[in-house]
């Protein structure tokens, strides 16, 4: 045993209960995941465009300020930039994580009470906003107080620089809240992939019961006893499996019998032949005319056993899909032929009657093989001079085609039976369904080419009249005017 044929003898096997729900938990669990990602960047996006629409706010109320009038003097400010940077911090209330530098003739004037952190500490990001010339944004990555974005905007009174004003946002507090608003999220989506695990496991298990069910019915059929069925309710796709389970158990259960009764039929038909020729070959003497009676005796029931076999491998083949070689078939050509070759069966009374010209998907090997045997069978069962009719009419897209004959007829009792397999005369000469070969399988046969041109076969009778067999065939088109029966 190699190395791989171990690791795949030993590899673990995972129920399909499991694998169903690991499928789900995985999908679960990345679009969790995902919802977590979109979420958490959603709420960033909020965050910077809330950050921005609060720096222009407060640039807004400066400039607003600057262009009117001071409160206590009620005279404009002119271009004292001073008074104006004094008026807006002693009136403005900075929002929490926020802070307002102002900066006047290039040196720091003035702050909002208690900022986060003073940014002037740091000469070369003042004198960057110092140095500007027009509005411009900006980030902080680190500090004491963390992230931070800023705008820092030129003042300009009467065409002339005067200073400058920052508003900067803290964002390290609010950041945080996300975090914590996502670390909540996920949270909860973990407690509820938790949740529908358990719930999902015990919901598979009912689900997948009659899969169980249906393994351990598996399990213990064997070929004796094929009566167990498997107890099936809902209409979803398990159900559905279960029934369809039950229908194919129906269906073997079925097969099986008539496999047994098949047996049991040839073997209770060979065993006759067989035994006849063991006994004329067990008492054969050395007389020349009696070993030449017995060597004819031994050939006729050896050539009805061939032709017994014959006739069974054509019924065992009449199952496969290659059992027709269907083309088009001219139909008043067919019945004209069997006629022709019926003719020279018997010395009886051969008519020819309604023969409508009509064109069918059939197989002409088969159609003429199933007539060969109605005729064969009519022969048989009528005396010289009966009369024997073939005909073949069309009916609003049926073909009937029909043997009848002016025989003995057949018994009410007799006209189910003479349709199987070794179907036989009853015990009062009344014929059964013996083909021409005497062994029962002559009308089997017909059925069976019926069947495979998804038609069927009947028979009408009447003891001591005759009898008339049909062959009904699905046509491949409707009928025209001069096909139609009347």
């Amino acid at each position: 045993m190699t190395t791989t044929d171990r690791h795949q003898r030993w590899r673990p096997v995972v129920s399909l209960r499991l694998r169903l729900l690991g499928w789900a938990l995985l999908l679960l669990a990345v679009a969790s995941l995902g919802s977590v990602v979109v979420v958490r960047q959603v709420l960033l996006n909020q965050l910077e465009n809330r950050t921005t629409a609060d720096l222009q706010q407060e640039v807004s109320e400066f400039r607003l300020l600057a262009g009117g009038r001071d409160p206590t003097t009620g005279e404009p400010f002119g271009t004292d930039l001073g008074r104006i940077a004094d008026t807006y911090l002693e009136r403005n209330e900075p929002q929490e994580g926020e802070a307002v530098f102002i900066f006047v003739n290039g040196a720091f004037y003035g702050a909002s009470p208690d900022p986060p952190f003073d940014l002037t500490t740091d000469p070369a990001l003042t004198n960057s906003w110092t140095s500007l010339r027009s509005s411009q944004y900006g980030e902080i990555e680190q500090s004491p107080a963390g992230g931070a974005r800023w705008l820092a905007v030129p003042v300009t009174i009467e065409d002339e620089l005067q200073g400058h004003v920052v508003v900067v946002q803290f964002t390290a507090e609010r950041r945080a809240e996300i975090d914590r608003a996502v670390q909540l999220m996920a949270f909860a989506c973990l407690l509820v992939i938790v949740v529908v695990a358990a719930g999902g496991y015990l919901a598979m298990g009912r689900a997948l019961r009659p899969l169980r069910t249906v393994t351990e019915a598996a399990r213990e059929i064997e070929e004796s006893d094929l009566s167990r069925r498997i107890e099936v309710s809902g209409s979803d796709e398990v159900a559905h499996l279960g029934r369809t389970f039950n229908g194919m158990l129906g269906r073997l259960e079925r097969a099986f019998a008539a496999q047994q009764d098949f047996l049991s039929d040839v073997g209770h038909e060979l065993r006759t032949p067989i035994t006849i020729v063991r006994g004329h070959l067990e008492v054969m003497g050395d007389d020349p005319q009696e070993r030449r009676e017995t060597v004819a005796l031994v050939t006729d029931e050896l050539d009805r056993m061939n032709r017994m076999v014959d006739d069974l491998l054509m019924l065992a083949r009449a199952e496969r899909p290659d059992f027709l070689q269907l083309a088009q078939v001219d139909v008043a050509a067919v019945l004209s032929e069997v006629y022709t070759k019926a003719t020279a069966l018997g010395d009886r009374d051969w008519q020819l009657g309604r023969v409508d010209a009509v064109v069918t998907l059939a197989d002409r090997h088969r159609l003429t093989q199933a007539l060969m045997q109605l005729v064969q069978n009519a022969v048989q069962f009528t005396e010289a001079g009966d009369r024997i009719t073939l005909a073949a009419e069309a009916y609003y897209g049926e073909l009937a085609l029909s043997v009848s004959d002016t025989g003995i007829g057949i018994s009410p009792a007799d006209r189910e039976m003479i349709f199987e397999r070794f179907g036989r005369a009853d015990s009062s000469g009344i014929r059964g369904g013996r083909g021409a070969d005497g062994v029962g399988l002559g009308l089997a046969i017909v059925t069976a080419i019926a069947t495979a041109h998804r038609g069927s076969v009947t028979v009408a009778s009447e003891l001591g009249v005759g009898s008339t067999f049909t062959l009904l065939l699905p046509l491949t088109r409707p009928p025209g005017p001069d096909e139609m029966g009347a």
